[in-house]
Formats: C-alpha cells, sequence, structure tokens
C-alpha cells in the first residue's frame, strides 16, 4: 500500500490515530516514527520522529523509538506497528510480565514473531548501530538483544497481529467488519 498507509482510514480515524489511541491505553507518553512528515496528519496528537533515512526498514522505527526513549529518560520502549490495528488489550501487560531479564519481549502468533509489536530494553540500543550494519533484520536484532517471545492464540476475530499489507487486509480489518472489535 505504500508509504502514505498511515493516513489509510480506519473506523473513525486513521491507522495512525487508532495506534496513538491504542498506545495511549498503555501509556501517557507516546511518539509516531514515520519516514516522512507527509505520512502523518497536519495535526498529530503526539510527537513525530522522523526516521533516520540511511537505516533501512522497520530498524528505523525502533532506531527512533529508541533515541526518543532516551530524551525521556525511559528504561524500556514499545513498540507498535499502526498497519496491525487490532492488538490485544493485554499485550503490554504479557510482554512486561515475560520481559524479565531479556533485551526484548517480542510478540508471537500462529508461529511468527512481530518484532514490530514488542517491548525492549532501552540499553539495546547502543548495539544497533554495529548491528545495522550487518543488514540483518529486525528480528536477527532482537535475538541478538536476548529476546523472550510471548504467544497470542488466534481468537474468532483472528490473529490479533494480522496487518495490513493490501488494500484487502485493511477491509477486512475494519472495525465495522467486526461487530465485536473494540477499537
Amino acid at each position: 500500500m505504500g508509504g502514505g498507509k498511515p493516513l489509510r482510514p480506519f473506523g473513525q480515524t486513521t491507522l495512525v490515530g487508532h495506534a496513538i489511541a491504542r498506545a495511549r491505553r498503555w501509556s501517557p507518553i507516546v511518539a509516531v516514527a514515520v519516514r516522512t512528515r507527509d505520512q502523518l496528519p497536519r495535526e498529530l496528537d503526539a510527537p513525530a520522529i522522523l526516521d533516520d533515512p540511511a537505516i533501512p526498514g522497520p530498524a528505523a522505527g525502533l532506531a527512533s523509538a529508541f533515541a526518543f526513549a532516551a530524551s525521556v529518560n525511559a528504561p524500556r520502549v514499545l513498540t507498535l506497528a499502526c498497519d496491525a490495528p487490532r492488538l490485544p488489550d493485554d499485550l503490554l501487560e504479557r510482554l512486561e510480565a515475560a520481559l524479565g531479564g531479556a533485551g526484548a519481549a517480542v510478540a508471537s502468533s500462529l508461529g511468527r514473531l512481530h518484532p514490530t509489536c514488542a517491548l525492549w530494553r532501552t540499553d539495546c540500543a547502543g548495539r544497533l548501530p554495529a548491528y545495522l550494519a550487518t543488514g540483518a533484520s529486525l528480528r536477527g536484532f532482537a535475538a541478538d538483544c536476548g529476546m523472550t517471545s510471548v504467544d497470542w492464540d488466534a481468537g474468532p476475530e483472528g490473529d490479533p497481529f494480522a496487518n495490513a499489507n493490501t488494500p484487502e487486509d485493511l477491509a477486512a480489518l475494519q472495525p465495522d467488519a467486526d461487530p465485536d472489535f473494540d477499537t
């Protein structure tokens, strides 16, 4: 769907607006990391952090999240993907319970890791530049940080980490597609 994905309509808002509202259920401190400012609405109810264009893929968002966490002296940072609008209500609670001494607690469902939906210790930030130089994935970085995974089952509404990669995916995830979905 391209770089404009955060602005795609979702229910009565946009994917990014919905992600901010969900994140605020877990913390009053919320920021949004994007590649370019045009991926966001003119009025945004959270600080916007522009990703470093030299960092590829989702790792750029994590680097931005680490930088923001450092600016507010946070020891941990919860990362969410705005294109996964059905995240479970107990996401932070279960990730925190599992974190222990690990560097990251990463969500998992249906046998797949979701490193964009994870709780990271900010002391992993110092490892990120060297790791990125290897060209490896965010999954690999999570493993390098000593991650633990937390598994969620698919419920009646499907995978809680399903993401909208196509217009058809987004249509299927819309709140009006499931009357029991709590936005």
